[in-house]
């Protein structure tokens, strides 16, 4: 009788499913072997039996609950094809709920992996659309376009970031090296938050319309925004990358406060010494280094060399320096001097949402 049975092993072999596999149908009742050796506990199966055991296999390998199969096996024994067939529509329907749940699952996880990848990526699916003030964009963009990157490894800081948000839009640039911030209201937005970068060539467009308050709108549809003046707009695609967290980066320790005279200052930096020696590449550029500390009546001096002051001087690029000056279109403003390892805040006096940052240089030994 064994010639025509199936060793266990060869059950495996024919049928697909590994021996430990039929050890656990077996136990599970769902196919249990025609014979069991009573001395050695050796599983035969009859010949009828590899049909079974194929076809648990293929539904196992569909996913069908063992009760299922069980069911299935049953109908099999019986020649009931109905039941067998209900029982497969039932499955199959099942796979096919689930797999348009795991469809949108994974599009939901994607969008949210995009996002984190490039934060630009903007979920929605509506135009934004935003009245804005002429003179108040204007002014934004005159804060922060000096600090737009060229570099061309980072083609991201190649424009100026638009951050739609609680009803108002920041503007946003940054090389590495400085970085600028401006606010200014809006209305017409009051959905969620929309990020985009506007290149620099579009930026610039876009403020040489500017020069007055005649119904200024901005619209973000998709990756293309436009600025509509009175009669006249500019129009263009954002640059598809992603932009720095700025929220990050403005989060700084808090520093000594000095009101500066910026015409005063402006013409200490402008004349005052220069230091020219280069620093390390990692800290940015070198060449043309002005020295600032803090002085005894409080303010702001700029210094010839940091010889016995290596702990109080800051080290700044001049360049950079007066083009934050200016762009604080202001004749007074605020430097906030940290460490002279930390970023140097130049703020207005009237407004905590409108600052530049600059990061010092450190000096070679």
């Amino acid at each position: 009788m064994e010639n025509d049975m199936r060793s266990i092993g060869e059950m495996a072999r024919d049928s697909g499913l590994g021996v430990s596999a039929l050890r656990f149908y077996d136990g599970a009742g769902v196919l249990v072997p025609a014979r069991v050796d009573p001395d050695s506990g050796y599983r035969w199966y009859g010949p009828e039996q590899l049909a079974e055991a194929v076809l648990l296999a293929g539904l196992r390998r569909t996913g069908m609950p063992l009760a299922d199969i069980r069911l299935v096996l049953a109908g099999w024994s019986a020649a009931d094809t109905e039941l067998i067939r209900t029982l497969l529509r039932t499955h199959l329907h099942r796979l096919e709920t689930g797999l348009s749940d795991a469809r949108a699952e994974f599009s939901r996880i994607r969008a949210v992996l995009e996002h984190r990848e490039n934060p630009m990526a903007s979920l929605r699916t509506t135009p934004l659309r935003s009245a804005v003030s002429g003179p108040g964009l204007a002014a934004a963009l005159d804060a922060v376009r000096f600090a737009a990157g060229t570099d061309p490894e980072l083609p991201m800081l190649h424009g100026v970031l638009f951050d739609f948000e609680d009803g108002g839009l920041r503007v946003v640039a940054t090389d590495r090296y400085r970085l600028a911030v401006a606010h200014t209201g809006t209305t017409g937005h009051e959905g969620p938050g929309v990020q985009v970068v506007v290149p620099s060539p579009l930026v610039d467009a876009m403020r040489a319309l500017l020069t007055d308050d005649a119904g200024t709108r901005l619209t973000v549809e998709g990756d293309r925004v436009t600025l509509e003046a009175g009669d006249r707009q500019v129009a263009g695609q954002c640059l598809d990358h992603g932009f720095p967290d700025y929220r990050r980066l403005v989060r700084l320790p808090a520093g000594r406060r000095v009101t500066v005279d910026v015409p005063a200052l402006r013409q200490a930096v402008e004349n005052g010494p220069v230091r020219t020696d280069t620093a390390r590449e990692q800290d940015g550029p070198g060449d043309g280094l002005t020295l600032l500390g803090p002085a005894d009546d409080g303010t702001v001096t700029v210094h010839e060399d940091a010889d016995g002051h290596r702990d109080d001087l800051i080290a700044l690029n001049r360049e950079f320096l007066l083009h934050a000056l200016d762009a604080g279109a202001r004749d007074r403003l605020v430097l906030e001097l940290g460490a002279p390892t930390a970023p140097v805040a130049i703020r207005r006096t009237d407004s905590e949402d409108t600052f530049s940052l600059l990061m010092p240089v450190r000096l070679d030994d």
